[in-house]
């Protein structure tokens, strides 16, 4: 079992056209977007779609740069409230001017059977939107959020919608989410990531995540959460801090790195961040002292963390990785859980071959499996997107 590497390569940086906006005509960096397709039955796919806008934004952050967003979201209608809300508050606060946002269709669910005119009209509306913000070429970055369901409900023709997103930009970073992405989708995706639920034998802890597996989503998933809690304080006018602790991640130039300095920056008294673990890749039979050090000093301050109540949520990246490599104990993880307050939500992500025991305890586990990623056919890694 290996942590996720730490990328070596060396970025370029876009020059850049455009008055204070970093769009997809407008920088050399990013010719080469992707299409990433989000989908499956487990939590974890409109999470991870803002974790990477959010990285992205962050980019444009360190680079002096402006990166826009468009977040069109089928199916969300008015009349009810859905789990990214809060968090896509928190970055229209956190960063105004750059994220637009089209909320289309009821908010009821629906089958294919019971499809009315009204949704086809906000379907198509939804869509006509999509194609203008595709030929302007003036986004970095275009969430189709449950585009998905909406091809499988028949509300929009599959063949169109495929060919359109075929011809867009090459610079312009699209993202598909929701279940049910039609075969003609999944063929023109560069990546695709399926988010699989899991149950445990009992009912499970309220407000603790698991997101594991081999797929892209996990991290980014978890700094989702992070911006709903942020977006729910700002709701309620209260401060809901979020501490995020990584293991494996010493050194510096990992993927959530710009995510979390955007974060930072907009919201600087209410994330707090924490890195352990060398500047290097830990093999299992390879561990040395100062990891089991490093790995024991991040877990003292999770632990106490969790039991002071202070933070709305807390971020356990990459802990499974490091309990799989035995760098820590699972007993006393899962007690802390156990006495974690209610109000508390821990998320936990990472790979792992072996199953800890603390995963029986969690009410929600995600497993990213990865279908296609466009690494494979040797499409250079993209920062801000992938590291």
């Amino acid at each position: 079992m290996t942590p996720a590497a730490r990328s070596t390569q060396t970025p370029q940086r876009g020059t850049g056209r455009g008055i204070g906006i970093r769009t997809a005509a407008g920088s050399d960096e990013r010719a080469h977007g992707q299409l990433h397709v989000y989908d499956g039955e487990g939590k974890g796919k409109s999470q991870a779609a803002l974790g990477v806008v959010l990285r992205t934004i962050g980019l444009g952050i360190c680079e002096q740069k402006r990166t826009r967003v468009l977040l069109l979201r089928f199916l969300k209608g008015p009349g009810r409230a859905y789990d990214e809300d809060s968090a896509i508050e928190a970055l229209q606060q956190g960063f105004p001017h750059l994220i637009d946002q089209v909320r289309t269709g009821r908010g009821d669910h629906f089958s294919a059977a019971e499809a009315t005119r009204f949704d086809h009209q906000e379907a198509q509306r939804g869509w006509d939107i999509a194609k203008g913000a595709i030929a302007s070429n003036l986004y970095s970055v275009v969430v189709l959020d449950e585009l998905n369901p909406v091809l499988d409900l028949g509300l929009l023709d599959t063949e169109e919608v495929v060919r359109t997103l075929a011809t867009k930009p090459a610079g312009m970073e699209m993202i598909c989410t929701g279940r049910g992405a039609p075969r003609q989708l999944v063929q023109l995706a560069d990546l695709h990531s399926e988010m699989r639920a899991h149950s445990g034998p009992q009912q499970g802890l309220e407000g603790l995540e698991i997101y594991t597996g081999e797929g892209k989503g996990k991290s980014t998933s978890a700094l989702g959460k992070g911006l709903q809690a942020i977006g729910r304080g700002i709701s309620q006018d209260k401060s809901h801090r979020v501490l995020i602790l990584q293991w494996l991640k010493g050194g510096a130039g990992y993927t959530e790195d710009a995510a979390i300095a955007a974060l930072r920056e907009s919201y600087p008294h209410l994330v707090d961040h924490l890195r352990s673990g060398r500047d290097a890749i830990v093999w299992r039979g390879q561990q040395q002292p100062i990891d089991y050090v490093e790995a024991e000093r991040a877990w003292e301050i999770a632990r106490a963390a969790i039991a002071s109540g202070l933070y709305k949520t807390v971020i356990l990246d990459e802990l499974n990785p490091t309990v799989d490599l035995e760098l820590l104990p699972v007993e006393p993880i899962v007690q802390t859980l156990l006495r974690k307050p209610t109000e508390t939500e821990v998320i936990i992500t990472g790979r792992c071959k072996s199953r800890p025991a603390y995963f029986d305890l969690a009410s929600v586990h995600s497993e990213m499996v990865c279908h296609k990623h466009y690494a494979e056919r040797g499409v250079d890694l993209k920062r801000g997107v992938d590291y």
